[in-house]
């Protein structure tokens, strides 16, 4: 059993705090992104990290689990924190989220989404992304895309 599933199990829906991992996939001027089935909504590959899990090990281990790709290099590319990563989700549960996020231009393995958790994995051109994304998610996004087409060529 993780850790969030113990912690749940003793607090029910209050609010905890949870350290996530997140990985946005970029390659070929497009961002790799799931749909979850909790919200419906588009989002990064990611999770809470376990504990004593190393945060950069547990951002490979969701990218795994929910695409079925392998990271190569991981380049850390921010901590986002505050008022915009409080959220509920869909059955109750509420979090204040520590987001660890990195991006992942380099990897291996063919895409296979996780059944249980996302419906959907699909590749958007920066200038199309879908207006739906997770809330948790969007400052994240906001930024990476800002950073992504301020770098050189």
């Amino acid at each position: 059993m993780g850790y969030i599933r113990e912690i749940r199990q003793k607090v029910g829906h209050d609010e905890i705090l949870c350290v996530g991992a997140g990985v946005w996939v970029y390659q070929n001027g497009q961002l790799l992104l799931q749909r979850r089935r909790d919200n419906g909504c588009w989002g990064m590959h990611g999770g809470c990290v376990e504990l004593g899990e190393e945060v950069e090990a547990a951002a490979r281990r969701e990218l795994r689990e929910e695409t079925g790709l392998v990271a190569g290099r991981l380049e850390l590319f921010g901590v986002f924190s505050g008022e915009d990563m409080r959220y509920t989700y869909p059955n109750g549960d509420k979090v204040s989220i520590v987001g660890v996020h990195y991006l992942c231009r380099e990897f291996t393995g063919a895409l296979s989404p996780q059944a249980e958790e996302l419906s959907a994995l699909r590749w958007f051109p920066l200038d199309a992304l879908p207006a739906d994304i997770t809330p948790p998610d969007r400052r994240s996004l906001d930024a990476l895309i800002q950073f992504l087409q301020h770098e050189p060529q």
